[in-house]
C-alpha cells in the first residue's frame, strides 16, 4: 500500500484488539518519528505497552478501548502546523503497515512518566495506534468545490487531486475548517476558516496540507 492509497483506506479507529505490534513495525514508526523530529524540530515520542492513558475517565466517554500504544504529540509553541503535517505522515505510514490509528486531543489521561515535555513545550494530544477491532468508517464527504478558490476556467488536475485528498483528512470534530486557493502564478495558499473552537485549527491545517501534497504530487505544489 502506498501513502496515497493509505489516504483512502485510513479511518479513525477507537477500539483495538489485544494484539502485539511486531518489532519491525515499531522500529519503522520509531525511525519515522526520529526523522520528523530532526526535520521539523518537534519532540514526538513513541509510547508502547502503556494502557493507562485510555483506561478510565474521558477515554471511556470517547468510547476508546484496547489502546496500549500511542505517539505523544509534543512540540514548542508555534509548531502546531508542523506537528500536524508530520504526525499525519506517520499516521499514513502506520496504515501502510496494516495498523489503525486515531488523533486524540482531550479524551485521554496524561501519563508524564512515559514521555518528556521540555521547557517551552506542550503536549497537544496523542495518536493512538494498533490493530483495530474494525477498520473504522468514513464520514460523509462534502463536495470538493466547497474547499477551494481558483481563477476562472479549468483548474489543473493536480490541484483537484490535492483537494480531494485533503477532504479525506482527519480534522478535530470533523469540522474541516480549511480552504485552498490556486493563485494566478500557480502557487497554492492554504488557510483555516473561522471556528468557534479553534484550538486545533493549525494542527488540522498541517494534516490537510500533508494530504494535499500527496494527492497533488509534491513536484506540483509550491506553497504561498
Amino acid at each position: 500500500m502506498t501513502l496515497q492509497e493509505a489516504i483512502v483506506a485510513r479511518h479513525s479507529v477507537r477500539q483495538y484488539k489485544n494484539q502485539a505490534i511486531e518489532a519491525e513495525k515499531v522500529e519503522q514508526l520509531h525511525a519515522a518519528i526520529e526523522e520528523a523530529n530532526r526535520k521539523a524540530g518537534l519532540h514526538l515520542q513513541l509510547v508502547t505497552d502503556e494502557p493507562e492513558a485510555f483506561a478510565k475517565g474521558l477515554a471511556k466517554y470517547g468510547k476508546f478501548s484496547g489502546i496500549n500504544n500511542y505517539i505523544a504529540l509534543v512540540c514548542r509553541k508555534g509548531m502546531d502546523e508542523q506537528l500536524g503535517y508530520h504526525g499525519e505522515r506517520i499516521v499514513l505510514l502506520a496504515q501502510t503497515l496494516g495498523l489503525n490509528s486515531c488523533w486524540v486531543g482531550l479524551t485521554f489521561s496524561k501519563q508524564p512518566d512515559h514521555y518528556t515535555i521540555g521547557e517551552g513545550e506542550t503536549l497537544h494530544g496523542v495518536i493512538a495506534f494498533g490493530y483495530g477491532a474494525t477498520q473504522g468508517v468514513g464520514h460523509p464527504v462534502k463536495p470538493v468545490e466547497k474547499f477551494y478558490k481558483a481563477p476562472a476556467g479549468d483548474i489543473p488536475e493536480w490541484f483537484r487531486r490535492g483537494v480531494e485528498a485533503a477532504v479525506l483528512a482527519p480534522t478535530a470534530m470533523n469540522m474541516q475548517k480549511f480552504e485552498f486557493e490556486l493563485l494566478p502564478d500557480g502557487r497554492v495558499a492554504a488557510r483555516t476558516r473561522f471556528a468557534l473552537v479553534g484550538t486545533y485549527l493549525k494542527i488540522d491545517l498541517g494534516i490537510v496540507k500533508c494530504h494535499f501534497e500527496l494527492g497533488a504530487g509534491m513536484e506540483n505544489v509550491r506553497w504561498a
